[in-house]
């Protein structure tokens, strides 16, 4: 997996799919359903490491982006 389209496709596989209209809770809700799977042991250790690897990136830069555009608007 490279990208977030990467991952959604993933979950879409076992029946979820994730759309909050807000990317950073899309993202964050995304990490918290590849917990999950991996704790019922329904994915391998590599697939959750590399998914969580980069939808942990994906966070920090959409919160990076809000700081911006917060620090703007002052």
């Amino acid at each position: 997996m490279k990208t977030v389209y990467d991952i959604q496709q993933f979950l879409k596989r076992y029946g979820t799919i994730i759309y909050l209209g807000e990317r950073l809770a899309d993202l964050e809700m995304m990490e918290d359903e590849l917990s999950e799977m991996y704790n019922s042991q329904l994915i391998e250790r590599n697939e959750f490491q590399n998914a969580l690897m980069l939808l942990r990136h994906e966070i920090q830069m959409e919160k990076e982006k809000k700081q911006l555009k917060k620090g703007d608007s002052k």
